[in-house]
């Protein structure tokens, strides 16, 4: 079990550590060793990459872009304003802002500052990122801001006054730690956290929740519920509002990553709720609960597909015996929920059709609920910004490949989108088309995949080409525009493609189990048939073809350098897993049992053992030349994985590239100029790799 020590940063032996192997000393996260290593390692990679003639052009442009004050300024509707957090040259940390509704439509309004986190943080000796406020209902002016140190998941919650402008004195501070939060009432707080002794889960999660009142300690909070330290996830809380007043406050158990519980508080203590365990609460309307669910389910004589949308009567979950849900979605097998957001009146849910983002409008009447479509530019991703129970007005983002981020503003009861806000184009887009193709994965299955090229390149396989997939957790990947990569690499007339491959959530539930544990070695045939695909067409070929991907995209581009090392030529593996004998010891890895699977279990032990990229290295393989990146901040997957890997090449005598950066999280998202620096370094390898020049 990973110790609470090392979860917070501080240096810690690796426990259990097996006798083979000689790099286990690099899972100490902040030990002296540990960092004399990683900074042997960044001086080496920053004078290839920084020291090559192209980095200082590409960190311009990407920090050009990053910081641009002409970027749409993303709005959340709180207390009748328009707030919005925003990062530029000025404030690279970023500042908290608002404007009225109606400045909010011109072209350059006029902000009021609430919070400066630049200011903050050089007057409190840390760097602080904004991770979100919680915001009291139904007055809204008071708020709890969730501030990370450097970036990490683990946050201080502090009580603030969006009125005044300031913290509130003696109001609600509560120490960094992995924690979730809610307003029960204007005094107190359903809080999930790192209570002490027996309160977290093995993969350093709280399992806990408890009330604490304005005034009183952490060692004085009420305790109102207690998941298990076996359970993988978490324990928190969850608080339903509508528009008609409506009120509940719900405990969520995460007992797996895709199972849990899901609980009501009520005046006479918890109830456990008859919800289908992989279902999700998202929202509610005129007293109906929103639930996505990611199984069938059967209740009331009525069976909910997987991967629907359906209501049950709040009132009903509150009196028990048997509910009858009413469908308001149900997919069809190209279709999966992008997200569901409800309004004062109505629910507004947008949609993947064969990786196409459509939204409708539902209403609830005498016979149920009705559907109502809403007409938006096709090819695109369309995406839920800001929405209120307050009103019925919801503003909602587009964004294709070639296509801007505009912004829509709708009346959700009348559902007529007007175009509010577009970003002005950072790239040249002239001459580049974009193209949907199909690949066969080694089980007959069709796996789509997205290419963007010049039109009328020639198909002789010398275009330099990156792609890149996820491919885990029921994510979908979809179209967006990538102002940096468009600049850097599609300007130069080279290609990007994004492939669908299973894992994801492109296609729902099924899409995504279809890969789960013992079953995942598909997920890498599809991603290798993407890529055989696109040389069959000659669009690309190996020698000018790289890949990239974090996180678990991460792990997917270490198992494809080892299985596939003669079909690329570039391989960027972002703070990514890559001990799959050891995830579950390290980070949080042992919350992400459900999607891997687990060495306690003999079957899944051994498939681990086959695909773990760690594990796999090979001293007589003609590898690429990796990149590899993590950040030190990272407390979500860690950086030892990235270590590891690393040094077991180095070892080997086998080529790679190794930078850690010592701010930003799983994210690497402190700042602005951490973004533009790693997003420069990349593209100076590819260039390097597939470019030759």
């Amino acid at each position: 079990m990973v110790s609470a020590a090392l979860l917070t940063g501080a240096a810690a032996p690796a426990p259990d550590a097996p006798a083979d192997d000689p790099f286990v000393w690099l899972e100490d996260w902040t030990g002296p060793r540990a960092m004399q290593w990683v900074e042997a390692e960044n001086k080496a990679t920053v004078a290839t990459l920084q020291g090559d003639p192209r980095y200082a052009g590409y960190f311009k442009d990407a920090l050009a872009i990053a910081s641009a004050k002409d970027r749409v300024a993303m709005p959340m509707l709180i207390h009748g304003r328009i707030y919005n957090f925003w990062r530029d040259a000025d404030h690279p940390q970023g500042v908290w802002r608002y404007t009225s509704e109606a400045d909010y439509a011109a072209a350059s309004p006029s902000w009021t500052t609430v919070l400066d986190l630049d200011a903050l943080s050089k007057a409190e000796g840390r760097k602080w990122v904004w991770k979100g406020a919680t915001i009291l209902d139904p007055e809204e002016r008071i708020a709890l801001l969730a501030l990370s140190d450097g970036g990490e998941d683990a946050v201080r919650l502090r009580e603030f006054d969006l009125v005044d402008g300031t913290f509130v004195p003696g109001g609600f501070d509560i120490p960094n730690a992995k924690q979730n939060a809610v307003w029960l009432d204007k005094d107190s707080l359903l809080l999930s956290r790192d209570w002490g002794a027996d309160s977290l889960t093995k993969s350093g999660y709280p399992f806990v929740i408890k009330t604490l009142k304005r005034g009183q300690t952490l060692d004085d909070a009420q305790e109102v519920f207690r998941g298990a330290a076996s359970d993988q996830l978490m324990s928190m809380p969850i608080l339903l509002s509508d528009g008609q007043g409506n009120r509940a406050a719900f405990l969520f158990r995460g007992v797996t990553f895709f199972s849990n519980e899901t609980w009501l508080l009520t005046a006479r203590g918890t109830k456990r709720l008859a919800l289908p365990a992989k279902s999700q609460l998202q929202g509610m309307v005129d007293g109906q609960v929103l639930i996505q669910t990611s199984e069938e389910w059967t209740s009331g004589g009525v069976t909910v597909p997987a991967g629907a949308l359906a209501s049950v009567a709040l009132k009903a979950l509150q009196d028990g015996g048997v509910l009858t849900p009413e469908i308001l979605f149900a997919p069809t097998p190209r279709q999966s929920i992008d997200g569901v957001v409800a309004t004062q009146n109505r629910v507004v849910l947008s949609l993947n059709d064969n990786v196409r983002g459509r939204v409708r409008v539902y209403a609830r009447g005498a016979k149920g609920w009705s559907a109502q479509p809403v007409d938006l530019p096709d090819n695109a991703t369309i995406s839920t910004v800001a929405a209120s129970d307050k009103s019925d007005n919801i503003y909602l983002s587009v964004a294709g490949f070639l296509a801007p981020t505009t912004l829509w503003a709708m009346d959700a009861a009348d559902p007529k989108p007007v175009q509010v806000k577009a970003m002005p184009a950072r790239f040249d887009a002239a001459g580049l088309v974009v193209e949907q193709f199909e690949a066969t994965s080694t089980d007959g299955t069709k796996i789509p995949y997205f290419i963007v090229h010049k039109k009328g390149m020639t198909p002789d396989g010398s275009t330099p080409t990156i792609m890149t997939a996820y491919g885990g957790f029921e994510v979908p990947m979809t179209p967006s525009y990538a102002a940096i990569t468009g600049k850097l690499w599609l300007e130069r007339g080279n290609s990007f493609v994004l492939a669908n491959i299973r894992g994801g959530g492109e296609f729902g539930p099924a899409w995504h189990e279809a890969g789960l544990k013992t079953r995942r070695q598909i997920i890498y045939d599809d991603f290798a048939a993407v890529a055989q695909d696109i040389f069959a067409r000659k669009l690309s070929s190996p020698q000018k073809f790289g890949i990239y991907g974090g996180s678990n995209g991460g792990l997917l581009m270490g198992v494809e350098f080892n299985q596939h090392p003669d079909l690329w030529n570039g391989v960027v593996i972002q703070v990514p897993l890559l001990d799959m004998i050891r995830y579950e010891q390290i980070a949080a890895g042992a919350s992400w049992v459900d999607e891997y699977g687990s060495v306690s279990v003999p079957e899944e032990k051994a498939f681990l053992e086959k695909i773990s990229p760690y594990a796999n290295i090979r001293k007589d393989v003609a590898y690429p030349t990796p990149y590899i990146w993590t950040t030190t901040k990272d407390d979500r997957v860690g950086p030892q994985h990235a270590r590891k890997f690393a040094a077991r090449l180095k070892d080997y005598g086998l080529p790679y590239l190794f930078y850690e950066d010592t701010a930003g999280g799983h994210s690497g998202d402190a700042d602005i100029e951490q973004g533009a620096r790693l997003q420069a370094m990349q593209m100076v390898y590819f260039s390097q790799r597939l470019e030759g020049k």
